[in-house]
């Protein structure tokens, strides 16, 4: 089954001070989405020198980033997405495709988008054979998700982790956490403009977009950690 999902994104990383008159104004206008509170998983592809990550960090035009997303602690018929995130000017495009966990253990990820013969299977398949990348990352985080019928989705991230080593879903909470304690990774998501009232409410409360990625946030984080010496890549690449 395939999925695509086109929106305009905004982040804010804001304070716990800010949190709550935010998610009260929030919660007055929208209801939480099917799932409201859960866990968020996902395996990130990358070369071995970290090619699709530093890429990202420069802010081109154009990016993309390829993953394995599970929602919990996956059993072996839990649903698993590979998907792959499209980033062109401020818009965010995701294109995905479904199955079931007990498939990841008997093939791997190139085998599974090889055999998909939707269109965003094939998209998948000719990134997987046109980029050296392998699972290189597992980040986690616990997110909170309001959605109403005009497309409009808020969510809240506390407890973003990232990790190199166990790169599977059954050990969530270890990892390196990327942000200080106290602070909240907030999403806006729309099909088109930001609602005025949520436009004010953002101004009122003092809360600014920023530009964040929890994967190069904690790329950073831990090449720092290594005593690595922090480059960028050259613009011709």
């Amino acid at each position: 089954m395939e999925f695509i999902f086109k929106r305009q994104e905004e982040k804010f990383v804001i304070t716990e001070a800010q949190f709550l008159p935010i998610y009260n104004i929030i919660t007055q206008h929208i209801p939480p989405d099917t799932f409201g509170k859960y866990l968020v998983q996902s395996l990130y592809f990358d070369t071995d020198s970290w090619d699709v990550i530093r890429m990202s960090i420069e802010k081109p035009i154009y990016k993309e980033k390829l993953r394995l997303r599970c929602y919990g602690v996956p059993n072996m018929d839990s649903t698993i997405y590979l998907e792959l995130k499209k980033k062109y000017k401020g818009m965010v495009h995701k294109r995905r495709i479904a199955f079931i966990m007990d498939e990841l253990h008997k093939k791997t990820a190139r085998d599974i988008a090889a055999a998909d013969t939707s269109q965003v299977g094939r998209e998948l398949d000719f990134y997987l054979k046109s980029m050296p990348v392998h699972e290189k990352v597992h980040l986690s985080y616990n997110r909170e998700a309001f959605e109403d019928s005009s497309g409009l989705r808020i969510t809240f991230d506390t407890g973003i982790r990232f990790r190199t080593n166990l790169l599977d879903y059954q050990h969530p909470d270890g990892g390196l956490e990327i942000l200080p304690e106290g602070l909240i990774v907030m999403e806006v998501k729309t099909l088109g403009g930001m609602p005025l009232w949520l436009a004010h409410a953002l101004s009122e409360i003092d809360i600014y977009p920023t530009s964040f990625s929890k994967y190069g946030v904690g790329y950073k984080k831990y090449i720092l950690q290594r005593g690595e010496v922090w480059t960028f890549l050259p613009k011709a690449l």
